[in-house]
């Protein structure tokens, strides 16, 4: 449930083949306790011992479990790692001050005590209303935010990046673990996600007009409270002029999150562009569309992916260098070609966040040493 980053506007120079659009990230954390790695509802002691000039950029989140950082937008993916490294070191170091540590992951590995919501009035609404679906320790993921021109715009790109999400998804798998063992999945929190009504692949939408009547009608059916419960994988920013991505687990590393910030942001590019030149998206089938990103779940990088251009069933590193193939152009006009590739080879050789965790517990077969590598891989050591 998370809030929102201010966004600048996209910058609207030339026609939308060659406009460089803005980028801004959230990442959301989960507090644990140093020794056992259990969840702990500490959000408030951290916030605390977080330095006065970065309280604006750092907020609590639905859980006392979890915390959320924001980075600025901007034009430069130097900007947003820079952001992103100062934000994630002063948090870890914030929370070390606290007595816990921070994770970078999907949702927490180690069985323990639910830690409470949030004390909001807002909240406390949901918890009436939705009840038992407040799924464990804290659900966290990342959302990228890319500018747009106007909402209608906004719309036909949704349609445009519908069927690449399950890649994406695949990418950002982080939470193989959950309560204690292997759950099989290489992204729990997406299946703990999934228990929220309003959670789903985005629809196929005619118009703005069409966007906002869904809107209306899913919030009078009591699914959701507001527009901020609009938990669709793709959606318009309520406050600000963008598109924002919000499937993936958060990062287990900046050099991570970047890599998937630069990959959205000329996801949109690459929409925007067939828009000006009437090149359709395609329509994918809802139940296809919701089988790939139940793959993509499962699976992961490591795994299988569904090529929703012909449903067939393909390795998802495969998937991957063709959604890459298929960005170049746009990758290439933000300047952010050759750190991606770096980017992607390093997640080559390593894996993902899911296959790094379990390579950690096949050497040690303790959790504990998970978190201590995924807090590592969090502050950037």
């Amino acid at each position: 449930m998370p809030g929102q980053v201010a966004q600048a506007p996209v910058e609207t120079t030339g026609t939308a083949r060659s406009a460089l659009l803005t980028v801004g990230v959230e990442e959301e954390f989960l507090l644990v306790d140093p020794h056992t790695g259990a969840a702990v509802p500490a959000v408030d002691l951290v916030m605390a011992q977080v330095p006065a000039e970065l309280r604006g950029q750092v907020e609590r989140e639905f859980q006392t479990s979890q915390i959320e950082i924001g980075s600025p937008p901007g034009l430069e993916l130097s900007s947003i790692r820079h952001s992103l490294g100062v934000l994630r070191a002063a948090l870890a170091d914030a929370a070390e001050r606290a007595g816990v540590r921070v994770l970078a992951i999907g949702t927490g590995p180690v069985d323990g005590p639910v830690p409470p919501v949030v004390d909001k009035p807002r909240f406390d609404r949901m918890i009436e209303r939705f009840r038992l679906l407040v799924p464990g320790p804290g659900n966290n993921g990342m959302h990228v935010h890319v500018g747009v021109p106007d909402a209608e715009t906004g719309v036909q790109v949704l349609n445009h990046v519908r069927p690449w999400l399950p890649v994406l998804h695949a990418v950002t798998a982080n939470s193989p673990f959950s309560a204690g063992v292997d759950t099989g999945y290489a992204s729990w929190r997406s299946i703990e996600w999934e228990r929220w009504p309003s959670v789903a692949p985005t629809p196929w939408l005619e118009s703005h007009e069409h966007y906002e009547r869904l809107i209306r009608q899913l919030i009078a059916s009591g699914v959701m409270l507001d527009e901020g419960m609009l938990y669709w994988y793709a959606r318009l920013s309520a406050k600000y002029p963008t598109v924002e991505i919000r499937i993936g687990d958060v990062c287990p590393s900046v050099d991570d999150t970047v890599l998937v910030a630069a990959l959205v942001r000329a996801l949109v590019s690459t929409a925007m562009a067939d828009i000006e030149a009437d090149r359709p998206a395609i329509r994918t089938d809802h139940h296809l569309l919701v089988a790939a990103h139940w793959r993509a779940a499962h699976d992961g990088l490591e795994g299988d992916g569904v090529d929703l251009t012909t449903g067939d069933l393909r390795p998802a590193w495969t998937l991957l260098d063709d959604l890459v193939d298929r960005l170049r152009p746009a990758l290439d006009r933000h300047g952010d070609l050759t750190e991606v590739t770096d980017l992607l080879g390093a997640l080559r050789r390593h894996g993902s966040g899911a296959a790094r965790q379990r390579a950690v517990y096949a050497r040690t077969g303790r959790l504990t040493d998970v978190v201590a590598d995924v807090a590592r891989q969090t502050r950037g050591t």
